[in-house]
Protein backbone atom coordinates (compact mmCIF):
# COMPACT_ATOMS: atom_id res chain seq x y z
CA UNK A 1 0.00 0.00 0.00
CA UNK A 2 1.07 3.17 -0.70
CA UNK A 3 1.62 6.14 1.32
CA UNK A 4 -0.45 8.78 1.12
CA UNK A 5 -0.55 12.41 2.63
CA UNK A 6 -3.02 14.89 3.91
CA UNK A 7 -1.18 17.50 1.09
CA UNK A 8 -1.28 14.97 -1.38
CA UNK A 9 2.82 15.69 -1.49
CA UNK A 10 5.86 13.22 -1.65
CA UNK A 11 8.25 13.27 1.23
CA UNK A 12 10.58 14.87 -1.36
CA UNK A 13 8.11 17.57 -2.61
CA UNK A 14 7.26 18.60 1.23
CA UNK A 15 10.66 18.84 1.72
CA UNK A 16 11.35 20.94 -0.91
CA UNK A 17 8.12 23.26 -0.46
CA UNK A 18 9.44 23.70 3.22
CA UNK A 19 12.72 25.16 2.15
CA UNK A 20 11.56 27.42 -0.49
CA UNK A 21 8.89 28.47 2.23
CA UNK A 22 11.26 29.49 4.83
CA UNK A 23 13.61 31.31 2.20
CA UNK A 24 10.56 33.08 1.36
CA UNK A 25 9.45 33.99 4.96
CA UNK A 26 12.87 34.56 6.19
CA UNK A 27 13.63 37.27 3.25
CA UNK A 28 10.30 39.06 4.35
CA UNK A 29 10.89 39.69 7.93
CA UNK A 30 14.62 40.79 6.78
CA UNK A 31 12.91 43.20 4.33
CA UNK A 32 10.20 44.29 6.79
CA UNK A 33 13.01 44.89 9.69
CA UNK A 34 14.54 46.76 7.35
CA UNK A 35 11.96 49.06 6.42
CA UNK A 36 11.01 49.13 10.33
CA UNK A 37 14.44 50.32 11.23
CA UNK A 38 14.63 53.29 8.64
CA UNK A 39 11.23 54.21 9.52
CA UNK A 40 12.77 54.53 12.83
CA UNK A 41 15.32 56.16 11.93
CA UNK A 42 13.24 58.55 10.42
CA UNK A 43 10.80 59.11 13.15
CA UNK A 44 10.75 57.57 16.27
CA UNK A 45 7.90 55.93 17.69
CA UNK A 46 8.32 57.47 21.36
CA UNK A 47 9.23 60.77 21.71
CA UNK A 48 12.23 62.15 23.46
CA UNK A 49 12.49 64.68 26.22
CA UNK A 50 11.59 67.46 23.72
CA UNK A 51 8.72 65.95 21.96
CA UNK A 52 8.19 65.16 18.43
CA UNK A 53 10.87 67.86 17.23
CA UNK A 54 11.01 67.05 13.69
CA UNK A 55 6.85 67.78 13.62
CA UNK A 56 7.77 71.07 14.95
CA UNK A 57 10.35 71.82 12.35
CA UNK A 58 8.02 70.59 9.78
CA UNK A 59 5.03 73.13 10.93
CA UNK A 60 8.09 75.89 11.42
CA UNK A 61 9.10 75.37 7.55
CA UNK A 62 5.03 75.52 6.67
CA UNK A 63 4.82 78.23 8.10
CA UNK A 64 7.43 80.35 6.73
CA UNK A 65 6.44 78.93 3.10
CA UNK A 66 3.29 80.20 3.43
CA UNK A 67 4.70 83.63 4.50
CA UNK A 68 6.72 83.79 1.18
CA UNK A 69 3.47 82.81 -1.01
Amino acid sequence: MAESSYSGLSEAEAKEFHNVFTTSFLGFAGVATFAHILAWVWRPWLPGEEGYAMIDSVNGVAQYLTTLV
